[in-house]
């Protein structure tokens, strides 16, 4: 008996394994109220016993599968015309239902802190919420998470689009996908995957690093966190963290203490004041702790690869329309590099979804710092890197929204993302689905010097150029005026050197000159961190920055990111 009953154990032991190994599951991106990209192959994947038979379920078709000897399955439906909802079955040895799937636009939605500024925080939320009821757009946030090698899996859930859901959204994708919403009349999918203040090296996975030379330097930074992260691990646990801790009780029993009985004291002067009908103190200025929690270095997201490895691959294969990129403040410092490492990270996007150059379009910095009294000699800077997004521009199926115009220069994350939305749907209407909109303002096309002056051609005119002013940025605030004329010119003649320049409006150029330079033979527009500029085309549109020259010079200091 004795014998018996261990292995009587051991058989139920190896029965409840068995029996939670068969359970199919499907990756984590699919789920209820999904929307899946139309007019597509659609791949389905996820993990179940090794050799077990699995089977999907859409409409009036079923594909099956078999899982590898990793257990993993994939499987590709037939494309699906726009519609739902649909419910999808997903059967092995257990059965997985989902329902409410509508069949539509699927979006990635990426990049840094402007991506992932949140909805509540646009200037015109408390407008717009209420009136966020667009049941036929699905949104999706994948969880923030860091890995050195690609994940299989992420985590996440798909939420229809009412008042309550996209308080915990993007508030940049959101305005998106609403116009482009309202543009298409079809459904509307969005997979927000960001990270405030990571690079886009972060975002790039190994391949895609290595398969630039240039990029050698983000490759070798990775091998070399791999490389001493015992070591740097080590260091944060019986050093940095424990700084940091005592730091912070120490500024908590003292400066934090003190703020919190002066915040104490003003309350409650303030309510006395208040119902005596007197004018409130004025509040005790806030004090922040100074020094930033030290990251772990093995869950740093400023590691090469590491938010790509996390947060894109394992959404891939998935069919999709395309991308949105709101990102660049992270390499502003490095403007040369990035004109390598963009478009490098866009072709490694498009590899691993493996569905050709689908589109891929992106929002271009914008102005942001003191405003420049003098003219930027250099080519670096914010300046260097919109210049290195446009760039990008080379690559095919892709587009750009300039906002220029709708920056704060004591705020890196301007509020106004109603534009940024629009402007990015304007891009993907025709880039994506070739719409006959007019969807730029007007772009740098060519130069010709005429005596002492110099005829700048442009391209994406639209209807006309014109002077025009920023948009409103704040609710409440009135709409800026336009001037009654250019600004944001400069020019230079062989000296290199350049100064301010009057500029005319000329059919679909503009003439540029300056009295102190005879021999023009370079212009500048908008070439600056924070420029004021003032050329539109008549859809209200915002030219973008432009440089004629490629002289190599000093970039200029950088504002804190």
């Amino acid at each position: 008996m004795r014998r018996i009953i261990p292995s009587i154990v051991a058989a139920l032991l190896l029965c409840l394994v068995s029996t939670a190994r068969a359970d199919v599951k499907l990756a984590g991106v699919f789920g209820d109220n999904m929307v899946l990209q139309a007019d597509k192959p659609l791949p389905v994947w996820g993990w179940a016993t090794p050799g077990e038979a699995v089977s999907v379920t859409i409409g009036d078709q079923k594909k099956s599968a078999t899982a590898g000897a990793d257990g993993k399955w994939m499987l590709k439906l037939d494309p699906v015309k726009t519609g739902g909802p649909m419910e999808m079955s997903v059967a092995g040895k257990n059965t997985i239902g989902l329902k409410n799937i509508l069949i539509g636009e699927v979006w990635v939605c990426s990049g840094q802190s402007n991506m992932g500024f949140g909805f509540p925080q646009a200037y015109n939320a408390a407008d717009e919420g209420p009136k966020a009821n667009y049941p036929k757009i699905r949104l999706f946030t994948v969880k923030h998470a860091t890995a050195l090698q690609p994940l299989s899996d992420t985590e996440g859930t798909w939420a229809e689009c009412t008042p309550e859901t996209v308080k915990g959204f993007s508030a940049a994708a959101y305005f998106f996908g609403r116009d482009l919403h309202k543009a298409l009349g079809v459904p509307v999918g969005l997979i927000h995957t960001s990270w405030g203040g990571t690079p886009a090296q972060s975002w790039t996975s190994m391949e895609g690093l290595k398969s630039e030379s240039g990029l050698d330097v983000y490759v070798k930074s990775y091998d070399s966190t791999v490389a001493n992260l015992a070591t740097l691990e080590k260091k944060y646990r019986d050093e940095l963290l424990p700084k940091w801790e005592a730091d912070q009780k120490k500024w908590n029993e003292t400066v934090g203490k003190q703020y919190r009985e002066d915040l104490a004291k003003w309350q409650k002067e303030s309510a006395a004041a208040k119902a005596a009908g007197k004018e409130a103190p004025a509040q005790p200025a806030r004090v922040a702790m100074t020094g930033r929690k030290p990251t772990e270095p093995g869950k740093n997201p400023g590691v090469p690869t590491v938010l790509n490895n996390a947060m894109v691959a394992p959404l891939a294969p998935l069919a999709i329309k395309g991308a949105i990129w709101y990102q660049g403040e992270a390499n502003a410092g490095q403007p040369m590099l990035y004109r390598t490492l963009f478009p490098a990270m866009i072709k490694d996007w498009r590899r691993q979804f493996a569905q050709g150059d689908f589109p891929f379009v992106w929002v271009q910095l914008a102005n942001y710092m003191k405003r420049e009294t003098e003219p930027t000699q250099g080519e670096g800077g914010w300046a260097g890197l919109r210049e290195a997004q446009s760039g990008t521009l080379a690559l095919p199926n892709t587009g750009e929204a300039v906002i220029i115009d709708i920056g704060e220069a004591g705020d890196i994350h301007p509020k106004n993302k109603v534009d940024v939305g629009a402007r990015l749907a304007l891009a993907a209407e025709k880039v994506a689905y070739g719409k006959d909109v007019v969807y730029s303002g007007p772009r740098y096309e060519s130069m010709n010097v005429e005596g002492e002056k110099v005829r700048i051609k442009f391209k994406n005119v639209g209807g006309g150029l014109a002077i025009g002013a920023a948009p409103i940025i704040r609710m409440g605030q009135e709409a800026n005026k336009p001037l009654d004329h250019l600004v944001g010119f400069s020019i230079a003649g062989e000296d290199k050197k350049f100064v301010w320049a009057e500029a005319k409006i000329d059919g679909d150029g503009v003439v540029v000159w300056s009295d102190a330079v005879k021999k023009p033979v370079a212009v500048r527009y908008a070439w600056a961190n924070n420029p004021e500029c003032n050329l539109y085309n008549k859809e209200a549109l915002p030219a973008s920055p432009f440089r004629t020259d490629d002289w190599v010079a000093p970039a200029p200091p950088q504002g804190k990111r």
